[in-house]
C-alpha cells in the first residue's frame, strides 16, 4: 500500500513517491478522486446551434456519458444512458424535440422526463421518477460550464480565487475557436504533466523563447485552497493586461495569470484571451490534454508570452515523457522541493495527500 506523507513544511518535505505516477493500483484508485471533482467540458456555444450535445466525462478514468440539453435559456445535463436497458441515448449532437433510444424507441423530453415507452402498458407503477434520465450537477461561471459525478462543494469553491482576481474580465464575451483547439498526447502520467505546469522553474531550460517574454525573478506562485495560481511578469509594456485602478496588480506588466483547479485543469489568461488546459488520464503513464481557445482581443494573439502556445505545449510534452521514463527507475524514489520555485508543485503533493484515498 503506497502512503502520501508531505510535510506541510516545504522546506522539510519530501514530494510524492514515484510508484505514483506509474503503479497501475495506484492509478484504479483515483476514480474515487475524479468522481468527486468538477470538470470543465465546455461553454454555452456548444448549444447555440444544437439543443442537445453529448459527451463521455474523463473517458478513460470516469467514462461517464452525459448529454447538455438546452430548452429556451434552461441548460441541463442529463444521464445519456437509457433507464429502461442501458444503451447509449444521443449519439451525436443535434436539433431535436425528443432523445430517442433507438434500441427499444423509449422517448424523453429534453429536459429528461421520460416521455413515452412502446410495449409496456401492462407494466405497472410506471413511469417512475426512476425512469427519467438523471440529472448530473453542473454549474456554470460566466459562460463556461462545469459538472461533477459526485457533488462535494459548490463550483464557487473552487473557482473563488480565479473568479475574484478576474471579475473585471468579460470571459462570457471570448469568442470560442474549434479551430485552435486541439488535443496533445503524453506518453505520461497525468499528475506530471500537473507538476511540469505548477511551477516556472523550468522555463529557463525548456521554454528559451517563452524565458525572453518573462522577468523570471518576479514570476510569482501560490497555493490556496483547491487552487495554485502563478503569475508570468513581463519584460515590457507591450502586450500585458490593461488592469483597472484598484486591481491587487494594478501597475504591474502582467503578461499571464495561470490557474490550476485540483486536480487536473488549467486556466491561463492572456492579454488576448483564454487558453484552458483539461488533462484527461487515460491510463498510468498515458495522458490526453484537451486544449480550449477563447478568443478576446485578436490583435493580440501571437504576441507575448502567450503567443506561441502549441511550441511551449509540445516541449512540455517532451520533457514530461522524458521524467516518466526517469521516476520508473528502481534508483529514484522522491525528491526534495525549491522552497522559492515549487510551492505549486507542493501545494498540488498536499492535496493529493489530502484526497487521494
Amino acid at each position: 500500500m503506497m502512503k502520501i506523507d508531505i510535510d506541510k513544511d516545504i522546506r522539510k518535505a519530501k514530494t510524492i513517491p514515484s510508484k505514483f505516477y506509474h503503479n497501475k493500483k495506484v492509478y484504479e484508485k483515483l476514480k474515487e478522486l475524479f468522481n468527486k471533482s468538477w470538470q470543465f467540458i465546455g461553454n454555452t456555444d456548444f448549444l447555440e446551434y444544437n439543443n442537445v450535445s453529448p459527451d463521455i466525462l474523463l473517458e478513460g478514468m470516469l467514462d461517464e456519458p452525459y448529454v447538455l440539453t438546452k430548452t429556451g435559456k434552461n441548460i441541463k445535463c442529463l444521464s445519456n444512458v437509457c433507464t429502461h436497458r442501458g444503451n447509449i441515448v444521443c449519439e451525436e449532437a443535434c436539433k431535436t424535440n425528443n432523445l430517442v433510444c433507438g434500441y427499444h424507441g423509449r422517448q424523453f423530453e429534453i429536459d429528461g422526463k421520460m416521455k413515452f415507452m412502446p410495449e409496456f402498458d401492462e407494466v405497472k407503477n410506471f413511469p417512475s421518477k426512476d425512469d427519467d434520465l438523471p440529472e448530473i450537477s453542473m454549474e456554470i461561471w460566466k459562460n463556461l460550464i462545469f459538472v461533477t459525478n459526485d457533488k462535494r462543494c459548490d463550483l464557487s469553491e473552487l473557482i473563488g480565487p480565479m473568479a475574484e482576481r478576474l471579475d473585471w474580465m468579460p470571459v462570457d464575451e471570448f469568442e470560442c475557436k474549434p479551430e485552435l483547439s486541439r488535443t496533445y498526447k503524453v506518453n505520461a502520467n497525468w499528475a506530471l504533466y500537473c507538476d511540469n505546469y505548477l511551477e516556472g522553474f523550468h522555463i529557463p531550460y525548456v521554454h528559451k523563447d517563452l524565458n525572453k517574454e518573462l522577468e523570471y525573478d518576479e514570476y510569482y506562485t501560490e497555493g490556496m485552497d483547491n487552487t495554485v495560481l502563478q503569475i508570468g511578469v513581463g519584460k515590457d509594456d507591450e502586450t500585458v493586461f490593461d488592469l483597472p485602478k484598484g486591481h491587487p496588480d494594478y501597475g504591474r506588466n502582467i503578461v499571464a495569470y495561470y490557474f490550476f483547479l485540483f486536480p487536473n485543469m488549467m486556466f491561463n489568461f492572456y492579454p488576448w484571451g483564454l487558453s484552458i488546459n483539461v488533462v484527461k488520464p487515460k491510463s498510468s503513464e498515458y495522458t490526453e490534454i484537451d486544449y480550449f481557445t477563447y478568443v478576446w482581443k485578436e490583435e493580440l494573439m501571437g504576441k507575448g508570452a502567450g503567443g506561441d502556445l502549441d511550441k511551449v505545449e509540445l516541449e512540455d510534452g517532451e520533457i514530461v515523457e522524458t521524467v516518466q521514463k526517469g521516476v520508473k527507475s528502481k534508483a529514484y524514489d522522491r525528491g526534495r522541493y525549491s522552497p522559492k520555485r515549487e510551492i505549486g508543485v507542493h501545494h498540488f503533493h498536499l492535496l493529493l495527500q489530502k484526497y487521494y484515498k
